[in-house]
């Protein structure tokens, strides 16, 4: 099937997601200087818009977008845009989106209180307008994310993962916030609690998706494409579903061995293309793309029921690009 672009998936709102620039900048105007400066630095910056994306679908999808959705989309924007400020302190990344990480202009300091900002800011918008369903939702996602990073951090360190760990962890640290935004669009609209848990249910399952397709192009993808270099999570220890599902066809033998090149960090060139050899070998990277795909089509199973709209292909569109994406 061909592969929409974000751009084209966004297009039935695109309107509204320019007015939600307008709406952003207004919000984080600040009297503080320096402040103000940093902000206007993170607006420049604008990403691919994917989650405010999701929220105005939603609830075009379930009835109608209104002010209530802008509050939402600038809500979990203003929450995601702070977790990578605070995820670029904890990375030491000197780069996001082709411009120079907040911490490497300002320090840690000043890109902790920025981040901490950004997110109570998301908070007071939600409840400024009496948005409570939304602090609930978003509170549940922070906890969530928040799990998912330590317990990611404590299997690190151990140096060890199962199936049903490494599916806790990305349902924590990437699921909770993609199906936050479906919720919130849905929430928006005003419908009832079925097609709500429906929407919360589908950004689940396109979360586990998008994350389990990004670790297979850790396999598989050209450096150019990718933005890192291939093999990546392997170099940096991590063990995710194409290298679990091959240890579990492979012989044990030849298992322990891919994972004790993992488990020993700095690995080589070649140790790297061997483990990626391994988990090609023994049908991780299919059977981990099945994975996704089982998923991408349980959760456009779950929008059968809403009405055929522009809004409703375009979220269809958006599960089936993220397990065909190259990038």
């Amino acid at each position: 099937m061909p592969v929409q672009s974000l751009s084209t998936i966004s297009a039935p709102v695109l309107d509204e997601l320019e007015q939600l620039d307008g709406y952003m900048r207004s919000t984080l105007t600040s009297k503080t200087a320096l402040l103000d400066t940093v902000v206007r630095y993170i607006l420049r910056q604008r990403g691919k818009r994917v989650r405010p994306t999701l929220v105005f679908l939603s609830a075009g999808m379930c009835g109608g977008i209104s002010q209530r959705t802008y509050v939402g989309a600038a809500m979990v924007e203003l929450l995601h845009t702070a977790t990578l400020v605070h995820d670029d302190i904890v990375d030491q990344s000197e780069e996001r989106r082709g411009m120079a990480s907040i911490n490497a202009v300002w320090k840690n300091k000043v890109a902790v209180l920025v981040g901490d900002y950004l997110l109570s800011k998301g908070l007071l918008i939600a409840v400024q307008h009496d948005e409570f369903d939304y602090l609930r939702v978003t509170a549940e996602a922070v906890r969530r994310m928040s799990e998912g990073e330590l317990l990611q951090i404590q299997k690190s360190r151990q140096k060890t993962i199962d199936e049903e760990t490494y599916f806790r962890i990305i349902s924590d640290k990437t699921a909770s916030l993609i199906s936050t935004c479906c919720e919130v669009g849905a929430i928006s609209a005003g419908v009832d609690a079925h097609e709500r848990d429906a929407l919360r249910q589908f950004g689940e399952l396109v979360g586990l998706a998008f994350q389990i397709r990004d670790d297979v192009l850790d396999y598989t993808s050209r450096s150019s494409i990718l933005g890192k270099p291939v093999g990546n999570d392997i170099r940096q220890q991590k063990i995710t579903l194409p290298l679990i599902y091959a240890c579990r066809e492979a012989p044990s033998s030849e298992a322990r061995q891919a994972i004790r090149t993992v488990k020993r960090g700095k690995v080589k060139d070649a140790d790297v293309e061997g483990v990626i050899a391994f988990v090609d070998r023994y049908n991780g990277i299919s059977m981990a793309n099945t994975k996704a795909n089982e998923l991408r089509d349980q959760a456009v199973r779950l929008l059968q029921p809403f009405p055929a709209t522009p809004y409703r292909q375009s979220l269809i569109d958006f599960a089936n690009f993220v397990v065909l994406r190259n990038s």
